[in-house]
């Protein structure tokens, strides 16, 4: 899908660091799918656009509430049965691609009992039943500003893979 963006928009962004560049990009990916992405919109985006999606909606989840949450709120799938690590490696985000796959490994192990449906209560006490996450999400946490540095620059070299900047 072609997404069309003001230059002058993306270089005010530019101009305020890695953070609001992608996000002026995944604003405008986003917005072109009318603000959702789910199985109907998708098929639309490109595997680079889907990809950058993907990573905020990891972030944001992870940032928020752990790996835990972010299969609890039914994005294993899309995280770990996808190409997403793959990706991240050809990016060059490493050592997250590995963290990836670390986290595919539990999520197959633990994804039924992560993706029920359950109290709040029951939802906290997921933390302490699956203390393996900690680690993943302690490893998110202090690599994410790295990471997110390396997507941007991948996105600003590959920017036609993402947006289509008019004048």
């Amino acid at each position: 899908m072609k997404v069309n963006i003001p230059e002058v928009k993306l270089q005010e962004a530019a101009g305020q660091g890695t953070d609001a560049f992608l996000t002026v990009v995944h604003d405008a990916i986003l917005d072109a799918v009318g603000g959702e992405v789910n199985a109907e919109t998708l098929p639309l985006l490109n595997g680079e656009q889907t990809t950058l999606l993907a990573y905020f909606i990891l972030r944001e989840e992870v940032m928020d509430g752990g790996f835990i949450q972010l299969i609890h709120n039914g994005y294993g799938p899309f995280i770990f049965l996808n190409p997403f690590a793959k990706a991240m490696r050809l990016w060059g985000a490493h050592e997250f691609s590995k963290l990836i796959y670390k986290g595919r490994k539990l999520f197959e192990q633990h994804s039924e009992a992560l993706t029920k449906d359950c109290t709040d209560e029951q939802f906290m006490a997921l933390f302490e039943q699956y203390p393996e996450f900690d680690d993943l999400d302690d490893e998110f946490i202090e690599m994410e500003e790295e990471v997110t540095d390396l997507i941007a620059h991948y996105v600003d070299e590959h920017l036609e893979q993402f947006v289509n900047v008019r004048s």
